[in-house]
């Protein structure tokens, strides 16, 4: 009898260490199943779904197997099952659907297998009567810290156990095969063992949901890496300057669009894989690459901010090199290379060339200025004076005493038009009717077309709106450019002033029937002291085109050889 008793204790421990083996592994199984599937794959099913449905899989072969060693064993051994450790943790780590299915596979797998059935039998091998305790700890165990998961499932397991070994009390009576002592043992090891199983179980779990939680994110990072390079490339290529990196040997590692463009301007079918890897003195002039250099070297080991002005071809650059730092929370900071910021100042230098003879030019213009208004002056005593001398004169030196008054009035004239294009002052304007002004011009203009002989013609608009205009100048320009048509005319010609509203704009046209302008002149028309006229002084249209342009206006000629010409001024409404 003794023997018998020690033969089955032997069995019993042996059952119970197969039995957490069996128990354990279900979960240590799970990663075998994703050794054969690819990551996209994976990512396609979705990793959680994929985790549950493989420990689902590795759960149900593990009741399987614990309920069939319980149940087929010796006759000697404990039919306690340990099934319920994988049930326990896949209704508390799965989903609701999962637990349930493997919930009723427990049940459906005790009548498929333990034959002859009996009440205490279910009770025992399927411990369903802790599956209302497991279910209600479900709905809050995903929300626990790990050391009270923990402490749930010691409890679950352990409450299960202890349910188990109860009922086993009234078998084991009937079969005399343990003591008391001997079966609290056997209780006692199976409950251990069950625990032992489950919280390596729950620690694998774990570790492997903190893994993956790494690797999304690891991955989160990643991707977040990735998007704040695609932006500050695309920030880098937007912006309109030249920008390069170079590492500690000055060799270029990053140049974008407006850098691979400028190259490509100096040096045709230059493309990005041609300048990295390459010294950044080929962004310059031989003869300056020493500084270049220099410049980088002092940004990277000195930590120098420093500008320099370079030549390459016909352009001109402004260079700024910046040292580039690794990150570090230690100061002082290692410089890993610099970044040189080019920008073509080619068009600035021509600009501020231009305004320096602008400057000069505006100094000389009033000084002629100052000079003309005094020499007016003079003029006019010795105009007085030869008024006085013709009148004491005889009759014969009359015909002399009018050219010369004639030459004077003509000086006279030049002056007057050369200070109104010099003093370019920004004109008083006030609301006004194009119309009006035309209509007070009329009697003089018309009185200019009988004593040549030719006609006028009004085509005035009626819905031309009032203009900021100064109704001075704007009777000054409608005059000069009248009596140029008129001027340009035989008699019998036809003289057309005609207004009109187009888009956003007033349309002044001054249209006359003379014999037109060549091309080759329409250019130069605009010109100071340029003339198609015998007599004319060149200042005309260069003062209306003064005019017009103090009105952000624009004044524009169409002439053909033999049909007349047409003079535009265009004022914004």
């Amino acid at each position: 009898m003794q023997a018998e008793e020690g033969d089955g204790i032997v069995v019993a421990l042996k059952d119970i260490l197969l039995q957490i083996l069996l128990a354990g592994t279900a979960v240590f199984l799970i990663p075998l199943l994703h050794l054969g599937l690819s990551k996209q794959a994976v990512a396609k099913a979705g990793y959680h779904r994929m985790v549950q449905t493989s420990f689902a899989a590795t759960s149900v072969v593990s009741m399987l197997l614990c309920l069939l060693f319980a149940h087929y064993g010796s006759p000697v051994s404990v039919p306690i099952s340990l099934g319920i450790v994988p049930l326990t943790l896949v209704i508390l780590y799965c989903r609701p659907r999962i637990g349930l299915t493997l919930s009723l596979l427990q049940i459906l797998f005790y009548f498929l297998f333990a034959h002859p059935y009996n009440l205490y039998g279910f009770l025992l091998q399927t411990g369903i009567l802790l599956y209302p305790i497991v279910w209600l700890s479900a709905k809050r165990f995903k929300h626990y810290t790990r050391s009270r998961k923990m402490a749930t499932i010691i409890a679950l397991i352990t409450a299960e156990l202890v349910v188990s070994s109860v009922l086993y009390i009234p078998l084991m009576e009937s079969q005399h095969i343990f003591s008391i002592v001997q079966w609290v043992l056997l209780a006692l090891g199976y409950t251990i063992g069950a625990v032992i199983a489950g919280s390596l179980s729950m620690l694998w779990i774990e570790q492997m949901q903190h893994h993956r939680g790494l690797e999304q994110h690891l991955s989160e990072v990643h991707h977040r890496y990735i998007a704040e390079t695609e932006k500050l490339n695309q920030i880098l290529n937007a912006v309109p300057l030249s920008i390069a990196t170079v590492d500690k040997e000055g060799t270029v590692q990053f140049v974008n669009d407006t850098m691979e463009q400028t190259a490509r301007d100096q040096l045709p079918c230059t493309t990005t894989p041609d300048l990295i890897g390459q010294p950044a003195s080929q962004f310059v002039e031989q003869a300056q690459a020493d500084k270049m250099e220099s410049s980088i070297r002092k940004a990277i080991v000195h930590g120098e901010v420093s500008g320099l002005t370079v030549r390459y071809g016909s352009n001109v650059f402004q260079s700024r090199t910046v040292p580039i730092y690794a990150y570090s929370a230690e100061l002082p900071r290692e410089a890993t290379g610099a970044m040189l910021i080019i920008q073509d100042i080619t068009e600035l230098e021509m600009l501020r060339s231009e305004l320096d003879n602008v400057d000069r030019l505006s100094l000389v213009g009033q000084m002629a200025a100052s000079i003309t208004h005094e020499v007016r002056n003079p003029m006019a005593v010795v105009r007085g004076f030869l008024q006085l001398m013709q009148e004491k004169s005889p009759e014969s030196l009359d015909h002399y005493y009018r050219i010369v008054l004639e030459e004077l009035d003509r000086a006279n004239s030049i002056i007057n038009d050369f200070l109104s294009l010099a003093q370019n002052r920004i004109a008083e304007k006030e609301e006004s009717q194009l119309h009006d002004i035309i209509h007070e011009l009329s009697p003089l203009l018309w009185a200019d077309a009988n004593l040549r002989g030719q006609s006028i013609e009004f085509m005035l608009a009626h819905n031309v709106p009032k203009l900021h205009l100064n109704s001075k100048e704007i009777k000054q320009v409608v005059l000069n450019l009248a009596r140029n048509g008129m001027e340009a005319m035989n008699e019998k010609g036809v003289l057309t002033l005609e207004t009109r509203l187009v888009d956003d704009t007033v349309e002044l046209c001054v249209r006359d029937t003379g014999p037109g302008i060549p091309r080759v002149k329409q250019e130069k028309l605009f010109e100071p002291f340029f003339t198609t006229k015998a007599k004319g002084t060149g200042l005309g249209l260069s003062m209306c085109l003064s005019i017009v342009e103090r009105h952000n206006g624009t004044i524009t000629v169409e002439s053909e050889e033999g049909q007349g010409t047409t003079f535009k001024v265009a004022f914004q409404r």
